[in-house]
């Protein structure tokens, strides 16, 4: 399927629009604050996409937008809470890789169902992963690394974010696809991962792009290749994993908004209608290219479809790798 990729999202001020929905469906709705349930704590990129997100909506619908921090079990908390709310338009959740896809297969008892419990709306955003490795790594290209990580016979360390992590998960795919073997080693997080990388405790990693783009610019990290289906516009020239070994290989971290199951369509639509404006805006493309961001548009079916093939897509890999969470 096809996605309509702009740009990022981070700090962006002020961009009004009038909403397109109809009359009928703007006097019904929405007649009183929404909730939007971020189910990660405040200051992450979650966070960061979720009070952008928030800030645009509550223009265009004109009512006001409160964001819900409900960290804990990985995003399944609060992702929980929204699966449960009333349907009725005044809870919505931007969710993410983890919460309606890896999580699926990671949890053995999953409160929710990604599929079912939710309302797909829009996909708003990505962030592709870039692979790095410490200066001391004597590859320059991907096809080097391979054959070097061959060589290493399994004593290779890769650093990840954690058990069960789209840093893990990505690896794990990308080694099972190359045929090398490699030694998991999990942090709580990209700041401890990327400072042991850096010190060369750990000589290689999957990172999203904002985490690691400062250290590349810097010549401390050694950008290989991007996990896109597209290069990355903040690293035009680092080829991506699909265009140099492995056709249609994509590892993107993505966000997406959600309703609880039920919500009536026309307010979907008119969510979706408002969100893809927002985020059409140039400043906001602007924005996304320094930070490594891009936007990803889709229509509710499209997010159906995607949120489906990500859980398949993941489990496999996760039954594969024996992946647990922490």
């Amino acid at each position: 399927m096809s996605f309509h990729r702009r740009t990022a999202l981070a700090g962006l001020a002020g961009i009004s629009f009038a909403s397109l929905a109809s009359p009928v469906i703007a006097q019904a709705w929405p007649a009183k604050p929404i909730r939007l349930i971020v189910p990660y704590p405040a200051g992450g990129p979650t966070d960061v996409l979720g009070r952008v997100l928030a800030e645009k909506l509550a223009l265009a619908l004109g009512q006001q937008m409160i964001v819900d921090n409900k960290p804990g079990a990985s995003g399944n908390l609060g992702s929980d809470i929204a699966a449960k709310a009333p349907a009725d338009g005044y809870t919505l959740a931007l969710g993410n890789n983890a919460t309606h896809a890896t999580n699926q297969s990671l949890f053995p008892n999953m409160p929710y169902d990604a599929a079912k419990d939710f309302a797909p709306i829009a996909l708003v955003a990505g962030v592709t992963h870039v692979l790095v490795v410490h200066p001391s790594v004597p590859a320059k290209t991907i096809q080097e690394f391979v054959a070097w990580a061959k060589a290493q016979g399994g004593k290779l360390n890769y650093a990840s974010t954690g058990n069960g992590s789209a840093s893990h998960l990505t690896m794990e795919l990308f080694k099972g696809m190359a045929r090398f073997e490699a030694t998991h080693v999990p942090y709580k997080g990209t700041a401890p991962a990327v400072q042991d990388l850096l010190g060369g405790q750990v000589l290689a990693s999957f990172q999203t792009m904002p985490s690691v783009i400062g250290q590349i610019r810097a010549g401390t990290l050694r950008a290989l290749a991007t996990t896109g289906r597209a290069r990355a516009a903040a690293l035009p020239d680092v080829p991506t994993v699909a265009e140099t070994l492995f056709p249609g290989f994509e590892s993107d971290a993505w966000f997406a908004l959600f309703a609880p199951a039920g919500t009536p369509g026309d307010i979907i639509k008119r969510v979706n209608i408002e969100a893809l404006k927002a985020l059409a805006m140039a400043d906001v493309k602007d924005a996304a290219a320094k930070q490594g961001f891009e936007i990803m548009t889709s229509s509710p079916a499209e997010l159906g479809a995607f949120v489906k093939a990500e859980i398949v897509k993941w489990a496999k890999v996760v039954k594969d790798s024996g992946a647990k969470v922490d």
